[in-house]
């Protein structure tokens, strides 16, 4: 059977990991052709780092780089939260290769996207 292969991936999975093996496992897995959806998104430096690691693993008809997004992070929380911004993590985040999953639509409650089959 054909199709894309969508891994849903736990917050108590993800967050066993050390943030290289997070970004790694994230690579090397959306190189397989993988989507992944975290229950919890990276923080601001995995981001980072996961972006910086694509932009120098991308190959011209191998590996087209990735298309990631998140919601935002409640708003939601106590005042001296909000006031010393402890609210940087983001919540829902899928990640897939890039010549197969485009975002349609993003706000703060909903992803729309289309994933192809097409490499």
């Amino acid at each position: 059977m054909q199709g894309i292969q969508l891994d849903l991936i736990s917050e108590a999975r993800i967050s066993q990991m050390a943030s290289m093996e997070k970004v790694r496992y994230i690579i090397d897995e959306v190189r397989k052709g993988k989507i992944l959806v975290l229950e919890k998104g990276l923080n601001p430096m995995e981001e980072a780092k996961l972006i910086e690691m694509t932009m120098s693993a991308i190959q011209p008809d191998v590996f087209s780089g990735i298309e990631m997004q998140s919601y935002p992070a409640n708003s939601e929380g106590s005042l001296l939260g909000k006031l010393f911004k402890k609210q940087s993590s983001k919540r829902l985040t899928v990640i897939g290769p890039a010549n197969q999953l485009k975002t349609l639509k993003k706000d703060r409650n909903l992803i729309s996207a289309l994933v192809s089959t097409s490499k």
